[in-house]
């Protein structure tokens, strides 16, 4: 019986790291939909009110290795409940203030929480489940994920049109509440790691297999969050603004068609699924830069990117799993936190730059460019990174 619990795939225990994935995607993407309202509330700029994406992001970037490496031998369970209270404590006081300063402190710090939360739901999702099932059990515990990228933004909208700004933030304060609870019902706790197997961050880096993948990681993500961050501009230049909502449910209904796919395939045609995803958004970006002007190419090309990015997170953390092994899991997961948010930050940039000098019709070539140096790093890394 014991053998049999223990190949039970442990469904509501990965639910639960998703819904913790879900909660820090949703609290640092809310303020994107929300800026009108929070630009009135706290009687500051719209661009003021855009920082508080960025003070999340900037948290999330700085703390995720320092964490990571100051708690490695802090037993799991108490490390990823103190994650998720942080959400609850700081989206509360977001919720609450009216203070420009503290809100801002605010966000930093939930984006420290979801610094920690993020180092750890890869590293928890492969403990839980048994070899042959640790590609399906990331790609479950990673879909709230695509979900929080593809409906959270549009959802948060509509409910802060319904409800005003302060009470969305209250909700997500309610999830982290009630997860706190589902943890405690259905995630098991783990050691922290023993003194005499700690690894530093510098040898997890120079494991082989590692940095190709980062590299990877680095290149899509920024190609990715080019376009993603700039989709209104980039629509509004082929005459398709007045369908973001549209295009965006499309994209993200298709990302969760690509994390179907990728949980069906993963553990047997992890480095088949990089590459199909790599070469099918390098043909997106080519297909773009030929063709935006017409409606029906825009959205088959919108359709075939979610289909590629949607298991995208769940294909580059179980490689960089796989590549780290059991002793660096653990330091891992929060480097890749790290250049995960480093690549938001820097497509903000980029396709800031890109827009000013260009215009988005510039957005497509670069992609290209980025997605065909990905491709050619995983297609190069086939004995350590993409097995």
């Amino acid at each position: 019986m014991s053998h049999l619990s223990a190949r039970r795939f442990p469904w509501f225990g990965l639910l639960a790291l998703a819904m913790a994935g879900f909660i820090a995607i949703m609290t640092e993407t809310l303020p994107a939909g929300l800026l009108p309202q929070i630009k009135e509330g706290l009687r500051i700029s719209e661009s003021s009110a855009g920082q508080l994406v960025t003070f999340y992001a900037v948290g999330s970037l700085v703390a995720a290795i320092p964490v990571a490496v100051l708690t490695k031998s802090w037993r799991r369970r108490p490390l990823l409940l103190l994650s998720i209270f942080g959400f609850l404590i700081f989206n509360t006081v977001t919720a609450l203030s009216s203070n420009y300063a503290l809100t801002l402190f605010a966000r930093f710090f939930a984006g420290v929480a979801a610094g920690v939360s993020w180092g750890q739901i890869g590293g928890y999702a492969l403990r839980m489940v048994p070899e042959h099932l640790k590609g399906r059990g990331m790609a479950v515990a990673m879909i709230g994920t695509p979900i929080a990228l593809s409906f959270g933004v549009p959802a948060g909208t509509l409910l802060g049109s319904f409800m005003g700004w302060r009470s969305v933030f209250w909700l997500m304060s309610l999830l982290a509440f009630i997860l706190i609870f589902w943890i405690l019902w259905k995630v098991p706790d783990y050691p922290g790691q023993p003194a005499d197997k700690r690894v530093s961050v510098k040898q997890v880096l120079f494991t082989p297999g590692i940095i190709p993948i980062l590299t990877v990681v680095l290149a899509w993500m920024l190609s990715h969050n080019i376009l993603y961050t700039y989709i209104a501009p980039f629509l509004a230049d082929v005459g398709l603004e007045s369908q973001v909502g549209l295009i965006l449910l499309i994209f993200g209904l298709m990302a969760l068609v690509g994390i179907w796919i990728t949980g069906m395939f993963i553990d047997r045609r992890l480095r088949m699924l990089v590459l199909a995803s790599l070469a099918g958004f390098s043909l997106i970006s080519l297909i773009l830069g030929l063709w935006s002007g017409h409606m029906i190419v825009v959205f088959g090309s919108v359709a075939l990117w979610g289909l590629t990015f949607g298991g995208a997170a769940t294909l580059l953390q179980t490689a960089l799993a796989q590549a780290a092994g059991e002793q660096g899991v653990d330091l891992v997961m929060p480097i890749n936190t790290t250049v995960w948010n480093l690549a938001i930050a820097l497509g903000g940039m980029v396709g800031g730059v890109l827009l000013n000098q260009w215009g988005a019709a510039s957005f497509s070539w670069v992609m290209l460019a980025l997605s065909l140096v990905a491709l050619f790093v995983a297609g190069s890394a086939k004995k350590h990174g993409f097995r």
